[in-house]
């Protein structure tokens, strides 16, 4: 998971959110590129997810405090200003994927960043709802208020064994 998305993560330190965090994968990932004094609040509507954060928010991994939120993403959260924003295989599940993006962009700071991870799919399937290649993801984040979207890694999915990739986009304006 770090070498999928540290090209997405310039700097350690800064104050970040997960958002779809689950059960804290790429939140360990993320925590070990930010390193110690960052800031992650790990959201997720699920509450077994959130107890799994919760349990790795007592380890503070690499020096990272983490924040368990249970809620649901798609309504407006209580966020610090963010230095980035990461969301892991779960835009796919969400309908209205430009209003999500405005709203994300809304949560950085004016330098901060989104950090999508996601499927490089086409077709809808059971489990990919409505997919968000990254050609779908270019053409929505500078409508959203970002920047123009930078690959920053793939690697193919082990239980799937479908290609995903990492995109970087700063916030524009």
């Amino acid at each position: 998971m770090v070498a999928l998305i540290q090209g997405g993560v310039p700097e350690p330190g800064g104050i970040w959110t997960e958002l779809g965090a689950g059960s804290g994968n790429f939140t360990v990932a993320l925590a070990q590129l930010l390193g110690p004094g960052a800031e992650i609040t790990a959201v997720d509507r699920d509450a077994r997810a959130i107890d799994r954060q919760r349990d790795l928010a007592q380890q503070q991994p690499f020096g990272v405090a983490i924040h368990p939120v249970e809620a649901d993403f798609t309504r407006p959260l209580r966020l610090p200003p963010l230095d980035g924003l990461l969301v892991a295989n779960a835009l796919h599940f969400i309908r209205d994927q430009p209003a999500l993006l405005a709203q994300i962009a809304t949560y950085l700071r004016p330098a901060g960043r989104l950090l999508v991870v996601e499927y490089e799919l086409q077709a809808p399937l059971r489990y990919v709802p409505y997919p968000v290649p990254f050609a779908r993801l270019a053409e929505l984040a500078p409508m959203a208020g970002f920047g123009a979207p930078q690959l920053v890694g793939t690697r193919r999915s082990p239980s799937t064994g479908i290609t995903l990739y990492a995109a970087a986009a700063p916030r524009s304006g």
